[in-house]
């Protein structure tokens, strides 16, 4: 059970559903009475203040500065008018620190930022582990987070993770599409190749379970060093199983390398990824030769996706963002924006709560179905992993990008 909330923070489910009805509703009949009664410039002094510890640099920036960019692009788009909050509309101010990849930086940052007053909520994270050395730091604190990192345990026990929030996708979502997928090509015992850490135990857990459902043979499972050594050797060691396919279960730029690997060491059978190798470094040119014709499972966002044809608000937004991503750094690749959907759960929580204050932000978050840009989230009390598991999608590689298939 959820860590209770006392005093004017404590929220009904019930009480939050009508809220959001009429935030839609004002949101749907707004724009022509913004004219006549509503301010529609950020109310000076007053913000919505978030603190963002990002992999910038390190082993997580290939992830890391993808999230920085869209959040700079979505930031500037909300201060066009602001965030209504209560009678104000607040500018949104992210501080964003580098955490090097280094789990115990990020748990300084998250400290530092926590012990602020202005300081509202905090995002970020793309690797389990620094995200796992934020949890305890957000919890002791009473901080809302939102984690863009991959992995299970980062939003359960919920008893320990009351101000925790995940946007990424579940594992055994993710497994049982890659499953499902593998058993209609037809391949009959595939090898797991799950990087070291958080994120691959959870891969392993989920795959195992997946490829049992779907009657797909697991012929051995190998771990993958987060580091240049050993990747070899473990690649080796998966194309001596003899399987018809391999599942890299890594994070970029893992996964290109891994993928590099296998195929040096002889694969020339199926490749098949989880959501965290969808990133920019995936199809640079040297892992393109390796990545191309392979397959991955990841949310609506990336290439090929119906969300970007449809006039809904989130459909907009996605459209804007690869824009403006275009307009700055010259190619959009699809990979999800995670860290432009955790501010826009985190400042539609202040929107609804008619506040800023830390335990209402946390009680509208846990209360929130949101379409985002990289999919659909539903949030409740008992679920603080949020990803919808109709959001994802199969992509193949095919002449550089990713298309997407069903």
């Amino acid at each position: 059970m959820a860590t209770p909330v006392t005093g004017p923070s404590v929220i009904t489910r019930r009480g939050v559903l009508a809220a959001a009805a009429g935030t839609l509703l004002l949101g749907a009949c707004g724009r022509d009475g913004e004219r006549e009664n509503v301010v529609t410039r950020p109310t000076p002094g007053h913000e919505l203040v978030v603190g963002a510890t990002l992999e910038l640099t390190g082993p997580g920036a290939a992830l890391g500065v993808l999230q920085q960019r869209a959040l700079d692009i979505s930031v500037a788009a909300l201060n066009e008018k602001g965030v209504a909050v209560g009678n104000q509309r607040r500018s949104v101010r992210v501080e964003v620190l580098d955490n090097r990849s280094d789990p115990r930086l990020a748990a300084r940052q998250a400290t530092e930022l926590g012990r602020r007053d202005d300081v509202h909520a905090l995002l970020g994270a793309t690797l389990a582990e620094t995200s796992m050395s934020v949890i305890g730091v957000a919890q002791k604190l009473r901080l809302p987070f939102v984690s863009l990192a991959f992995g299970d345990s980062i939003a359960v026990p919920l008893a320990q993770r009351a101000f925790i929030y995940k946007v990424t996708p579940d594992a055994g979502d993710v497994a049982r599409r890659l499953a499902q997928l593998m058993s209609a090509e037809g391949l009959r015992r595939v090898v797991l190749l799950a990087e070291d850490g958080l994120h691959g135990d959870s891969g392993v857990r989920a795959m195992r379970g997946a490829l049992r459902t779907a009657e797909v043979g697991l012929a051995r499972t190998v771990r993958l060093p987060t580091g240049k050594d050993g990747v070899a050797r473990a690649a080796e060691r998966a194309v001596a199983a003899g399987a018809d396919g391999v599942v890299v279960w890594a994070t970029a730029p893992n996964s290109g390398a891994a993928a590099r690997a296998l195929r040096a060491a002889g694969h020339d059978g199926e490749l098949f990824f989880d959501a965290g190798a969808v990133a920019d470094d995936t199809l640079d040119a040297p892992n393109l030769p390796a990545v191309e014709g392979s397959y991955a499972v990841h949310p609506s966002s990336l290439g090929g996706s119906t969300i970007a044809n449809n006039s809904s608000a989130a459909g907009r937004a996605y459209r804007d963002l690869v824009s403006a991503y275009i307009r700055t750094h010259g190619a959009y690749r699809g990979f999800a924006p995670y860290a432009s959907d955790a501010l826009l759960l985190i400042s539609t929580a202040a929107r609804m709560a008619d506040s800023v204050d830390r335990g209402r932000l946390r009680a509208y978050l846990q209360n929130q179905v949101t379409d985002g840009m990289a999919g659909m989230y539903s949030f409740t009390p008992i679920r603080h992993s949020g990803m919808d598991r109709h959001s994802l999608g199969v992509y193949r590689v095919d002449g550089g990008a990713w298309n997407r298939l069903s």
